[in-house]
């Protein structure tokens, strides 16, 4: 009885410390209801006559209260009164938790095991990661398709010009650009599953009617419906997995599309190798159809459900994806409360005025950020120009096979990103990212300057271009070029996750549109060395970007990271609210 006295005295004493805190609304209030918990649980183990059942109650009055931030530290201390075989029955249905108390001691409390599955937070990754294998085989597949294309043999019986397989290669990125500007409204109108089921159809259908191509004309249409596809997709995806996965596992499970995608990259570049345009486009709708049975089978996330006022719906997608015998009270709480203090503080529908708010800004400063370095960094000219590179370093791999190289290379980087993601963390795999691409783009525009201006100092070294291009592929695999879309996903609250997303991906591929259309002239006017250059400093503002200004999400709920932006920005305008001191001489 003295054990559970002590217990509820402790958590009388939290419950108290969080009345006081009114001013945090939006944490306290969380904690407040578990802290009530924790004292109902206490008086009725007050009145049980059996001991047994009392410590049980206490274990569970435990599990009610969990972890709490460390200016409400709860101290509840249970002496060591069970029996031997009692002690091995909590040690079977409870972990342990260490918590370091206000005095500097450690307390151990026993924590119950919520037997969470992973299975299906797996699947989940893995139906999205389909729909990137799409997203990589529509962008590699003007590669060798456009070769095959211009072939005498083509059974397209049409000649493909400059200006025409320049416009085969940008109409995607030009789709993929009102793509993402339209995706931002139907992931908020039908959620993120429904959002991507519609994608899957057309991606299909894009396929056929590439394989079908008498004229230009459909080839056109074709690349443009992808395209449009394309950028609806590469929003909907990340913002599904990053909404669907716990935070331990968001970032093995959230790079696991990119690596996916990669592989589609692969794929082509193999396929490509032996098959011609036509029937590489059968190939790739033959792909396409998984992805659309396996997001048939996941259910809409939890979050999209809370903020549409379906709780019992967002009850059962949660406990689909934790398993069915993890309890998801805790999660599904604190998902609820974030909604509800974010639409308290924002009652009215959203406006573009908005994103003046310091909370909302400033993820989207990064993202932007993001997603310049990303595309300004030069992976698609670089990759533009990977047959030359190969060429240069006086290498007799054929055209395709060097393509093949590069695949390889980049699918193996994006695994070896999946084991670090979540051992280093987003900021720190950025910079190594970062840093890498600096010194590749240092040895590519000083080999191409010597190249044009004293080409006979560069006689056998042919493998400076050659290491620094494979250097620079594994430096942007492993943080430039999947962690962007992970974060889009994830730093966004999600009062603004549709638009906020829709503004970054728009902002991609309108990127992406201007460095494939304008770096021929580029190039031609300035120089080869000049664009390499102008990359690597672009890359050296990122380094300084990420260093600063990138906020490290790693093992956080997308509820804590939206409270951490909520509370600075309350933090601002109380000090802002504050009356500047005169000093007077």
């Amino acid at each position: 009885m003295k054990e559970i006295l002590t217990s509820r005295g402790s958590s009388q004493a939290l419950h108290n410390s969080l009345v006081e805190e009114t001013t945090e609304v939006d944490t306290n209030n969380y904690y407040l209801q578990r802290s009530n918990s924790t004292l109902n649980s206490c008086d009725t183990a007050v009145s049980s006559i059996n001991s047994h059942n009392a410590n049980n109650i206490i274990s569970n009055s435990n599990e009610n209260l969990g972890v709490v931030p460390s200016n409400v530290v709860a101290i509840i201390s249970i002496e060591p009164t069970l029996d031997e075989s009692k002690n091995y029955a909590l040690k079977d249905n409870y972990d342990t938790s260490t918590e370091i108390s206000t005095d500097g001691s450690e307390v151990i409390i026993p924590v119950p095991q919520t037997r969470t599955k992973l299975w299906p937070q797996v699947l989940a990754s893995v139906s999205v990661s389909l729909g990137n294998m799409i997203i990589g085989l529509i962008s590699a597949y003007t590669s060798p398709a456009l070769a095959s294309m211009s072939s005498p043999n083509s059974t397209l019986h049409i000649s493909i010009d400059g200006d025409e397989a320049s416009w085969i290669g940008s109409l995607m990125p030009l789709g993929a650009l009102i793509g993402g500007i339209i995706g931002g409204a139907l992931i908020e109108k039908l959620g993120r599953k429904k959002t991507s089921i519609v994608t899957a159809i057309p991606f299909i259908l894009s396929w056929i009617l590439i394989a079908s191509a008498t004229n230009i004309w459909m080839i056109y249409i074709s690349r443009a419906i992808g395209g449009l596809c394309v950028g609806i997709a590469s929003l909907s995806l990340p913002v599904y997995l990053a909404e669907a996965v716990q935070p331990e596992m968001r970032g093995v499970l959230g790079l696991l599309p990119t690596t996916i995608g990669n592989a589609g990259i692969l794929i082509i570049y193999v396929a490509g190798t032996y098959l011609d345009w036509r029937y590489l486009s059968v190939v790739c709708a033959v792909l396409s159809v998984p992805f659309f049975i396996c997001m048939l089978l996941i259910p809409e996330t939890p979050r999209w459900f809370i903020a549409n006022g379906k709780d019992r719906a967002a009850e059962k997608s949660l406990q689909w994806l934790r398993g069915e015998g993890a309890d998801i009270s805790t999660e599904l709480s604190e998902i609820q409360n974030t909604y509800i203090t974010s639409k308290k503080e924002n009652s009215e529908s959203l406006k573009i005025s908005e994103f003046k708010k310091k909370a909302y800004y400033k993820p989207t400063l990064v993202s932007l950020g993001l997603m310049f370095l990303q595309q300004m960094c030069g992976i698609n000219p670089v990759i533009f120009y990977t047959v030359f590179i190969f060429q240069v370093a006086g290498s007799s791999v054929d055209n395709n096979l060097s393509t093949i190289v590069v695949g390889i290379v980049n699918f193996g980087a994006t695994l070896v990103a999946n084991v670090f993601i979540d051992r280093l963390g987003r900021k720190v795999l950025l910079a190594i990212s970062d840093v890498a691409m600096i010194v590749s783009l240092t040895g590519l525009g000083t080999f191409f300057y010597f190249k044009e201006h004293y080409p006979h100092f560069i006689d056998g070294l042919g493998w400076i271009p050659l290491g620094s291009f494979m250097v620079f592929v594994i430096g942007f695999s492993l943080g430039a070029g999947p962690i962007p879309w992970l974060m889009l996903g994830e730093i966004f609250p999600g009062r603004i996750r549709g638009a906020g997303g829709a503004i970054m991906t728009a902002f991609h591929w309108i990127l992406t549109f201007i460095v494939i259309k304008a770096f021929p002239a580029f190039i031609a006017k300035f120089g080869t060395y000049t664009a390499f250059f102008l990359f690597e400093a672009v890359c050296i503002f990122g380094l300084v970007f990420i260093k600063y200004y990138v906020p490290e999400t790693r093992n956080r709920s997308l509820e804590e990271i939206e409270r951490k932006l909520l509370r600075s920005c309350r933090r601002g305008r109380k000090e802002k609210s504050k009356p500047q001191q005169v000093v007077r001489p």
